[in-house]
This record gives structure tokens, sequence and C-alpha cells, in this order.
């Protein structure tokens, strides 16, 4: 509460409803002129107060912890939810940043970790729902929406297309069903494929999994089995989806590798149920494919475990290592080549080769000069 105004004898003060002329004193304005900006200062200092109360929160968040292993994980949880609590227009700016390759049909973005493509349960934010104010970034307050060409799992990095026109993005949609687009997907396995390259052709299908925690999976439904030694033929499930993976081994070392996959059918979670189920090497942070019986963090070995600089009760916070490297989109619309699209990998994701001692392979091949070849910045 301000302090009352002292009154000089014979001198009245000037209010708000007084009529101009009224004469005061010097020394009755300064003392009061001094009381009523008190009103100001404190509000002045409480500013002061929060942003200082502000600052010194966000110097706790980033400081670096000096245990190594809180240091990782700080880190991973840093690459992994950047991106999970922010506003629509922050999120469309971020993508505006990683366009890949844009002309008059197509935008190609490099897709971050840890973002959903399509809305559900749980969901607060998702590319789809971006998509009006990137196309107002790029083209204009005028520009329709921009359209999705296909999808990636949210824990999937890398090349995804999206299309001006719906009928181009229909058009490009129908080249992904025929599988006339080739993709190329780098993963790092926990333990190596064995051989080293080859096919793996098992029929996938969801599956309910009963016990405590009772979900739902994608699983093989192989059309074989063995029988005393010999392949038997069985009745394929009528639920069952025809999925087909070429993978070869590009870096490895006795306990994880560097696997180039290339999917020749598109059915959901293949890439990660042939390495796991059909291989036995599931993708570094798969939690979910890591074990059929349960839903837990993936169980990794000592060795594994010290090269990534964690313990196993913080292998939850390891992403998973799936990336879309490549596509090559045929000649389409107006363009009349093909279009060779590389992205470079997430940060995490060349932060852990390093660590698992995994070599990066050398510029990967074109297809030859007839196709245009842009890769990542």
């Amino acid at each position: 509460m301000a302090a009352p105004c002292l009154r000089t004898p014979g001198v009245q003060l000037l209010s708000m409803s007084s009529r101009p002329g009224r004469l005061f004193t010097p020394g009755s304005w300064s003392f009061c002129s001094s009381a009523t900006s008190s009103r100001p200062l404190n509000a002045q200092r409480l500013a002061e107060k929060l942003r200082a109360q502000k600052q010194e929160q966000k110097a706790k968040e980033v400081r670096v912890p000096t245990n190594p292993v809180q240091r990782r994980v700080q880190e991973l949880v840093r690459f992994t939810q950047q991106l999970q609590r922010v506003h629509p227009n922050v999120l469309a700016k971020e993508l505006s940043r990683r366009i890949l390759h844009q002309d008059n049909d197509l935008v190609v973005i490099n897709k971050p970790y840890g973002l959903p493509v399509h809305g559900g349960p749980g969901v607060q934010l998702c590319i789809s729902d971006v998509l009006p104010i990137l196309a107002k970034m790029l083209h204009g307050h005028k520009a329709e929406p921009l359209h999705l060409c296909h999808r990636l799992d949210k824990e999937t990095t890398g090349v995804m297309v999206l299309a001006w026109e719906k009928d181009m993005a229909h058009q490009v949609q129908e080249l992904f069903r025929t599988r006339q687009v080739e993709k190329k997907y780098w993963a790092i396995t926990v333990r190596v494929p064995l051989p080293s390259a080859g096919v793996v052709d098992i029929p996938i299908k969801e599956k309910e999994v009963q016990g405590p925690q009772q979900h739902h999976k994608m699983t093989l439904s192989p059309s074989y089995r063995l029988d005393n030694g010999k392949t038997v033929k069985v009745r394929a499930s009528r639920d069952a989806h025809i999925a087909v993976t070429q993978y070869q081994v590009l870096s490895s070392t006795s306990s994880s590798a560097l696997v180039e996959l290339q999917p020749v059918t598109g059915i959901k979670h293949q890439l990660r149920v042939h390495l796991s189920f059909g291989l036995d090497c599931p993708i570094l942070g798969d939690h979910k494919y890591s074990d059929w019986t349960r839903l837990a963090p993936q169980k990794l070995s000592a060795g594994t475990l010290k090269k990534l600089g964690l313990q196993q009760s913080k292998a939850r916070y390891i992403p998973l290592h799936l990336h879309a490297r490549q596509l090559i989109l045929p000649a389409l619309g107006s363009r009349t080549e093909e279009l060779l699209l590389t992205c470079k990998l997430p940060h995490f994701f060349a932060r852990s080769l390093l660590r698992l001692g995994l070599d990066m392979p050398d510029q990967d091949q074109s297809r030859g000069n007839e196709a245009r070849h842009v890769e990542a910045r």
C-alpha cells in the first residue's frame, strides 16, 4: 500500500478531478510522485525476478551432468523429444528447414524422429496437422494444403514425399502400391544377420499377445514348417499378408551391424518383424519387437551397453535406429527423369554408429547419369 501524501498547510494537491491552475509546493509533489511510483517499481522488480527464475530453470535444463550415463540419457532424450511438444507453426518451420527437394509437383522432407504422420489416440501433433501451414510458408497464404503420398512410422526417420495436388499424390501412391518406387532403409541391429545378405520372404499378420500386458503385434505367419527335418507346406492364414525384404550387411562387429534393407512389399512394421523374428536380429531401440511376449525396454548385452554409455535401466531411452535412407521415384508429371533422393542420418544414429564401432559406407551408388540425385543437407 502506498504511503499517504503529506499536505502542506494552505496548499491543495492536484488530483485527477482537479481543475487546471491549482498550485502546489515542489516538496509535496516530489514526495507524492515517489510514493505513487513505487507500484511500477514493484512490478519491475517482480518481472526481473521472474526472468531470473526462468533463466535459472533453463540453465538447470541444459546443464551437462557429470555422470557419463546421465549425460548420455539427457542427450538421447533431447534428440527424441525436441519436436513432440511444440506449436504447429514451430513444427511447420522446422519441416521447411528439412526440405530435401521441391518442384512444381512434389515436396520431399527429411522426417524427424518421434513425430507421427497421422493423428490418433494420445497424439497431440502430427505431420498432417501442419501441412496447411507448411504450404502457406512455401507458397503464400492462398496456397492449398500439401498432401501425403505415403507414411512412415512415428519412430522412423528419413525421406518422406508430399504432393501439391491431390491427383499427383494419388499417382505417387499408386507407384508405391505397384512397387515401382525403390526404397532403401538403414538399420542398426542387435547381433549380426546370417547370412550377411539375403531375402526374407515370410508372410506377416497381426496377432493378439496374451499375458499380463495384453496387446497386438505384427508377427510372422510362415507358409512352411519343419517336420522331421523336412520342409512341409502348411495352409496360409487368411489374415496373412505377403511380405518380402531384401537385406545386406554394410558393416558389422561381433555384436551389432549396420544393415541396408530394401522392402519389396510394404506391410505394417515389416522390416522390424523380419529382422527381429525372421533373422533374430532386432533393430536397436525396438522395444516393441525385441520380445514377443511382453512390452519392455530392449535387453542388451553388457558390451553393447558399455559402448553406448548406458545402463540397462536406461535402455528405454534408446530410440529406434531405422532410417529411410533413399527413394528412387520414376519419371512422373513434368519430370522426365528418375529422381534419386538420399537423406543424411539423424545425429543420434550417426553417434551410435561411432560408439558401436560401425563404419559409415562410402557414398551410395547412383542409378546412372539418367537419374537426378538429390542428397539432404
